[in-house]
């Protein structure tokens, strides 16, 4: 198995955490996004999005979209599971997950920054304004969700796909300053997060494509 992903890419990150909760081997190959390389020809025949990251199995098949490839984990390598037994807890966890992928990570990926700055020319100022509306606002009503299903992790106590999405949007959230003070429940499940193992070994700054800043 391969994991095609860039040190800072969030996307990347949830599926080194769910690689990592799982326990699963992989090769890991670095996709630098700020040189182009996802627009490669033969990056592109693999993941015809030009996005990060892309999976692929022991059978040779790619798999894009970090949410499709956790499923995918799941099915294969049930154990441990990243989903709770509940059905409607585990709808509940997929629901902060898509509410992550869906509505919080797009508008701050690096597509949308660019298009922010080199073609709409926001300034700084502006730039934070918008990213507090959209990935923040997001954030808040994770945080609203997480409430009703939140023990130690965010759908009870054991650490799962909702965790896996979360604590990657947040560390994102860190480096656009945007305001998470309306998020104490998700705070208090990321620094919990944090003493894990499965998330040390897959944080952004412990990747052999790491630049240190």
């Amino acid at each position: 198995m391969q994991l095609l992903g860039y040190w800072r890419s969030g996307a990347s990150y949830r599926v080194r955490i769910v690689l990592a909760l799982k326990g699963i081997d992989y090769a890991y190959r670095p996709v630098n996004l700020l040189k182009g390389e996802q627009r490669s020809a033969d990056y592109l025949r693999k993941n015809p999005q030009a996005l990060v990251p892309t999976l692929i199995t022991d059978d040779g098949e790619p798999l894009t979209q970090s949410l499709a490839i956790a499923e995918y984990l799941e099915e294969i390598y049930p154990e441990p599971p990243i989903l709770p037994r509940s059905p409607s807890l585990r709808a509940k966890a997929r629901a902060i997950a898509a509410a992550i992928a869906c509505e919080a990570q797009p508008f701050a990926n690096l597509r949308i920054l660019k298009y922010l700055t080199d073609d709409l020319g926001l300034d700084d100022a502006a730039k934070a304004g918008f990213l507090n509306r959209w990935p923040g606002g997001a954030l808040n009503a994770v945080e609203a969700l997480a409430k009703e299903t939140a023990g130690t992790y965010c759908v009870g106590d054991a650490p799962g796909l909702a965790d896996a999405f979360l604590i990657p949007q947040l560390y994102a959230a860190r480096r656009f300053r945007i305001d998470l003070s309306c998020c104490p429940t998700l705070l208090a499940i990321d620094e919990r997060c944090q003493k894990l193992p499965a998330f040390a070994k897959a944080h952004p700054d412990n990747q052999p494509d790491a630049v240190k800043e």
